[in-house]
């Protein structure tokens, strides 16, 4: 059974939920599970969803205002070159209602990968109802089945509290770093 699981890691799990009320933490306010999501691998044909889910969580995360054009070329760059990450979506009804990617990060010290878990946006109308919690789901099992990754690793702005919960729910624990760049554009 074990190595079924492993032979048909990359496909698309098919969760079959049935419904059930969800309390946010934040708000005293229930919404309903969706009736069947899908998480799987990002595909060429996410481009344009991924382009505009980036294009909104810049604005809405930073209230920066990102080049569609720029945007739709890194995230090409991406599938082209897989060595340096992936995206994985979360579907209802074939629509793409969620994502993030990942992004590799080698510690010598740990001798493997950490998956930097980034571009995480999930549709206004399908926010705290567990679609973030699934595509994690996903990418731990799909990371228990590689013999190098030693761990995930997500950066969030201090002023998103609902990320930062969201995160914790799933288990994340805050790091003692502080993060630090330089970026040579902007």
């Amino acid at each position: 059974m074990e190595s079924l699981l492993k032979y048909f890691s990359s496909l698309v799990i098919m969760l079959s939920l049935e419904w059930k009320s969800l309390i946010s933490p934040l708000r005293d306010e229930v919404k309903t599970m969706p009736d069947t999501l899908s998480v799987r691998t990002g595909e060429e044909k996410d481009i344009d969803t991924l382009v505009k889910f980036n294009v909104a969580l810049a604005q809405e995360s930073e209230r920066k205002q990102l080049s569609p054009p720029i945007v739709a070329q890194g995230v090409q760059t991406l599938f082209k070159n897989p060595q340096h990450g992936f995206y994985v979506v979360a579907e209802i009804a074939d629509e793409v209602v969620g994502c993030c990617m990942v992004t590799y990060e080698w510690s010598d010290w740990r001798c493997g990968l950490f998956w930097w878990i980034q571009s995480v946006y999930v549709k206004q109308e399908f926010r705290r109802q567990g679609i973030f919690r699934k595509l994690y789901e996903f990418l731990k099992q799909r990371a228990s089945h590689e013999q190098n990754v030693c761990g995930f690793r997500l950066y969030v702005e201090k002023s998103n509290h609902t990320g930062q919960n969201t995160y914790a729910g799933v288990g994340m624990k805050q790091s003692p770093y502080k993060f630090y760049e330089e970026s040579f554009q902007d």
